[in-house]
């Protein structure tokens, strides 16, 4: 089994701080007042250097620093790491540059620096404009600041922008589901992510389970909101991802088509292909200080080969999130296996109506009601 040809490749930056957990967050994310910027994108270079025969050749066409908050670093670190970068791979003209941000005020002044510095995406974590909702979650910005964030990303020229908002929120009405949506789409910033709240484990919602809307409630603030982004002509295009034509998340999407990627920071996860088919995951230390004092520039704590029997479930596990599904061409050039490795799964959804096949182009897709129960369709592969 071979690749005919390798995956376009992305690069993921984990900046691993925060100001303060959110009692929902099961991310790897870490309180810290003193932030060792400088230490920390030394620890980032050395970690990408170990990682560039990974590359293979290939230039990075998007990049995603996520976290925690990585807006609480400054323009300036900013600016250092992705020169560094640049030093040391070959970067798309067209590159994609994303930067998660939250809209507290002393992170909103950086704005116009991570422009400059680079940055041409931003995400901003509004997740309610609510004030009582924002308390509820542990947020540490409220509706005026989150109204100012959008303000400061679009002064400092920001055209591809994306608001992260939840829904299902602790004692939130399918009004105030509905007014938060609304308040998003004024802004016409061309992409939205938006979500239910899952209560994870080992976070403090687990512990604590707040009271949250009833499912019928949940199923009525879904089919509304979906029809306020519908009539917004907004696409959804994956799962909770929205956006306009030429707005969709190109970082995400390359995940989603079983695409490349390098990971860096502590905890940070990769994927790679070789030319001979096999398929390598990859996880960075996960806790800061064992990342930052990584002897000898090691930073990865483990590293597995995926078996070809576990190729369909991995490669499915995203591109079924797609409203349009997956080619079979496309699945043949990222795994090297063809449509009879799906069997007997895939004729056992088709015949279910979960999944629906165009034998013309060799499109397979989630219907509406796969959809649905997307993660019951998805798990038939596993």
């Amino acid at each position: 089994m071979s690749l005919p040809e390798l995956p376009p490749l992305g690069l993921y930056i984990h900046l691993p701080w925060c100001e303060r957990k959110c009692p929902y967050c099961d991310f790897n994310s870490h309180e810290r007042e003193n932030l060792p910027e400088q230490a920390y994108v030394e620890a980032l270079l050395r970690d990408l250097e170990n990682d560039l025969p990974l590359a293979q050749g290939r230039s990075v066409r998007t990049l995603f620093i996520g976290g925690g908050t990585p807006s609480l670093f400054s323009a300036g670190a900013i600016r250092t790491l992705l020169q560094g970068i640049a030093a040391r791979l070959p970067l798309a003209e067209d590159l994609e540059a994303t930067l998660e941000a939250n809209p507290g005020s002393a992170e909103a002044a950086r704005f116009a620096g991570y422009r400059e510095a680079g940055i041409n995406r931003l995400s901003l974590g509004i997740q309610s404009f609510g004030n009582h909702q924002l308390r509820a979650l542990g947020r540490i910005h409220d509706s005026d600041q989150a109204h100012a964030a959008i303000l400061a990303a679009r002064e400092a020229g920001f055209a591809r922008l994306n608001l992260d908002l939840m829904h299902g929120l602790p004692g939130q009405t399918e009004a105030d589901a509905l007014a938060d949506l609304r308040q998003a789409l004024d802004y016409n910033s061309g992409h939205l992510s938006w979500y239910q709240l899952t209560i994870e484990q080992n976070t403090v919602f687990h512990k604590h389970p707040p009271l949250l809307p009833v499912e019928d409630a949940l199923a009525d603030i879904q089919d509304a909101g979906e029809g306020l982004l519908q009539a917004a002509k907004l696409e959804n295009y994956e799962v909770s991802a929205w956006a306009l034509p030429g707005h969709a998340c190109r970082h995400n999407r390359n995940y989603w088509t079983f695409g490349d990627y390098l990971g860096i920071g502590a905890g940070a996860h990769g994927k790679i292909s070789h030319p001979d088919g096999r398929i390598q995951r990859y996880a960075k230390k996960r806790q800061p200080e064992a990342y930052l004092s990584a002897a000898g520039g090691e930073h990865r704590a483990r590293q597995d080969w995926l078996e070809q029997e576990a190729l369909p479930g991995e490669y499915l596990l995203n591109a079924l999130r797609l409203r349009e599904g997956f080619l079979l061409a496309d699945y043949r050039a990222r795994t090297g296996l063809d449509r009879d490795s799906l069997q007997p799964a895939l004729d056992t959804m088709l015949a279910r109506g979960l999944l629906a096949e165009n034998p013309d182009t060799g499109n397979i897709r989630a219907t509406p009601l796969g959809r649905r129960f997307l993660d019951s369709v998805i798990a038939e592969f596993l």
